[in-house]
């Protein structure tokens, strides 16, 4: 067992993933809490039964990713006030089994790093091409990064130092999390180790749409949080998501006014990027030609997730969570 560590692990009926989840864990840290989020498949239970701590949250507050990890962790420290170190899990992955050994020996060594990530992916790539997309989305650059994901080994002290997670945001938490950690002086960093698998069941088209259309929330309310220089936050997304969502379009229908057929030939823009975009992929032609299509293809979600927010904003309403399964 590595000493000094706790694990918060959040879900929401994850049924068999869970359990697989909650096993990888068993033994390898000091204390693990699960935090349920209204789960009607018997999740509950199942973490009872493996001897795990069960939060419960309560679902009369709205809910987000951002407010079961805060609640996870608060009731982690409670047990246990010492502890060191927080690894932060999502229901659907199971740990590797030398990961946190690794991560936290990596903290021990470099005293400036607050967040620690490794290698996470999907454990049925061949089930479907979203399921692919999103192995390919989590092979990213080793070494210091700007942010990590949903897995992520941290420094309780730092965590503290920030207040956690801003549990109001039903998106990208985590990449905001790690700003607020950066402008404080500290680093993230990826390792090439193994740290997750992944089971994003995504097997339709909607889901793809759907987990685009939050991708694009998240980038609208992280460019209005942090966009501003030097961070410049998300501003990069997010305008690309105007221009290939929205701009382009827009310029082809003025264009087919103004030159009537010979407008459309601005469709090709579309294709011309998604060529462009696959040449500069480092894996197999396939890989790269499904990445470079979906990349694309996603900017109109993501534009859709935008203005989604900015309807939100300005109306002052409650932000609904986007969920994909």
């Amino acid at each position: 067992m590595v000493t000094g560590i706790g694990v918060v692990v959040i879900g929401r009926n994850e049924g068999q993933r869970l359990e697989r989840c909650l096993a990888s864990l068993a033994g390898r840290a000091d204390k693990v809490v699960y935090v349920d989020s209204g789960s009607t498949d018997g999740s509950v239970a199942r973490a009872s039964a493996l001897g795990v701590e069960v939060l419960a949250l309560d679902m009369s507050i709205p809910f987000t990713a951002a407010r079961a990890r805060n609640e996870g962790f608060a009731c982690l420290q409670k047990s246990l006030p010492a502890i060191r170190h927080v690894q932060f899990v999502d229901g659907d992955c199971e740990v590797d089994a030398g990961w946190l050994a690794k991560a936290q020996a990596f903290l021990d060594t470099h005293p400036q790093v607050a967040v620690v990530c490794g290698r996470r992916r999907e454990r049925f790539p061949q089930h479907s091409i979203y399921n692919l997309l999103c192995d390919l989305e989590w092979d990213t650059p080793l070494g210091e990064a700007k942010a990590c994901g949903g897995d992520a080994l941290m420094r309780v002290d730092a965590f503290l130092s920030v207040s956690g997670y801003r549990p109001e945001l039903i998106a990208g938490e985590e990449p905001e999390l790690c700003v607020r950690l950066r402008a404080a002086g500290w680093k993230v960093w990826r390792l090439g180790a193994e740290m997750t698998l992944h089971d994003a069941a995504m097997t339709r088209f909607g889901q793809w749409w759907r987990r685009s259309l939050r991708a694009g929330y998240a980038y609208a309310e992280g460019a209005y949080l942090h966009g501003a220089p030097p961070e410049r936050h998300w501003l990069r997304e997010s305008r690309r998501a105007w221009f290939w969502g929205l701009g382009i379009p827009l310029l082809i229908v003025f264009a087919s006014v103004w030159l009537g057929p010979w407008g459309l030939l601005l469709l090709l823009l579309y294709p011309l990027q998604m060529l462009r975009l696959a040449r500069r992929g480092g894996r197999s032609a396939r890989e790269n030609g499904l990445q470079a299509v979906f990349l694309v293809l996603g900017k109109f979600p993501e534009m859709l997730g935008q203005v989604k927010y900015l309807l939100n904003r300005h109306a002052a309403s409650k932000p609904v969570l986007i969920e994909y399964k």
